[in-house]
């Protein structure tokens, strides 16, 4: 009986061959460090395609574990609907060899509409680890105080995520006045809270954006609160004449990656990876392409960012 590509793939993947095909340059570098450094995909990047189109798109281009899956409005899952909706999306992924193990959120309160169905529904299907939402200094108060307040509302997401046996992580993000980027900020608020629950999802090209020379001061701080490493690469632009940070690919921009990986190593942080994209993966003039012609671009462009993280890992 012929196959058609579809069929293949989802066969091969249901078999548990894709991590093997994973291996032949057409798909890409074989992971060999997936025991202690996972590497997951952020979904954001390909959550404008159907769920099939984008696990059949990461299985061609080999190398990940698993999803990192938006579970927030406008994402992969919307909140409302994630007893549903969220099943499907893991039970699709693992049909491509992917497991859904990270899911990003966009809860900051442990009284927000849905947070606790979320965290319910995700733990029961095995997902261990979710990023936070993002908080804002008030800058018309004390910071100092602000800080302090922001540890009880911590201290109750960390009682939470006990419940339902889950990690949280928060992301430092540069610009504005959001907690987290200047990095010091979450070392305090963390600092007396059990990692297993509440952690820092470190992201090197935001912590780069805030602190080009002190990023590595930072995770030597963090380094027993890391719970997950965000994976992405900046440049600056210039616009309005004011400098912007602007998403791309990987080695093509700031960050210094050889002393990332290697700072990595040193101080023994074993956690799970996830790689944001944060450039579009199509350009203008091939959005009118066919869906086909569309997935043959971005496996291509998405297994050079693999390899690149691989080129690493595998010898870490």
């Amino acid at each position: 009986m012929s196959l058609n590509r579809r069929e293949f793939i989802t066969t091969m993947a249901t078999a548990g061959a894709v991590l093997p095909l994973a291996g032949n340059s057409a798909f890409g570098m074989l992971n060999t460090s997936k025991e202690k450094y996972p590497l997951y995909f952020f979904t954001k990047a390909l959550d404008m395609f159907e769920t099939e189109f984008m696990a059949e798109t990461l299985a061609m281009v080999g190398g990940f574990n698993g999803l990192d899956v938006t579970v927030r409005p406008q994402g992969r899952v919307e909140p409302e609907r994630v007893e549903d909706d969220l099943p499907k999306v893991m039970e699709t992924a693992k049909k491509y060899g992917l497991e859904t193990k990270m899911m990003v959120t966009s809860f900051t309160n442990p009284e927000d509409m849905y947070f606790r169905n979320v965290l319910k529904t995700a733990s029961a299907l095995g997902i261990n680890h979710y990023r936070l939402g993002y908080l804002v200094y008030d800058n018309s108060a004390d910071i100092w105080g602000f800080l302090q307040n922001l540890k009880k509302q911590f201290a109750s997401l960390v009682e939470l995520n006990k419940e339902y046996g889950i990690q949280a992580g928060y992301q430092n993000h540069a610009g504005g006045a959001k907690v987290g980027s200047p990095i010091w900020d979450i070392w305090e608020l963390f600092r007396d809270l059990p990692v297993e629950y509440m952690s820092s999802q470190f992201d090197i090209r935001h912590a780069t954006v805030e602190g080009q020379s002190t990023w590595l001061l930072a995770m030597q701080l963090l380094k027993n609160k890391i719970g997950s490493l965000a994976i992405k690469d900046f440049d600056w632009a210039l616009k309005n004449g004011k400098s912007k940070s602007i998403g791309v690919p990987l080695g093509k921009g700031l960050i210094d990656f050889d002393a990332y990986f290697n700072t990595v190593k040193e101080l023994g942080i074993r956690v799970p990876m996830t790689l944001h994209v944060e450039y579009s993966l199509l350009n203008d003039s091939e959005k009118d392409l066919t869906l086909l012609q569309k997935q043959k671009i971005i496996v291509g462009r998405l297994k050079t960012e693999v390899d690149f993280i691989l080129s690493y890992l595998n010898k870490m």
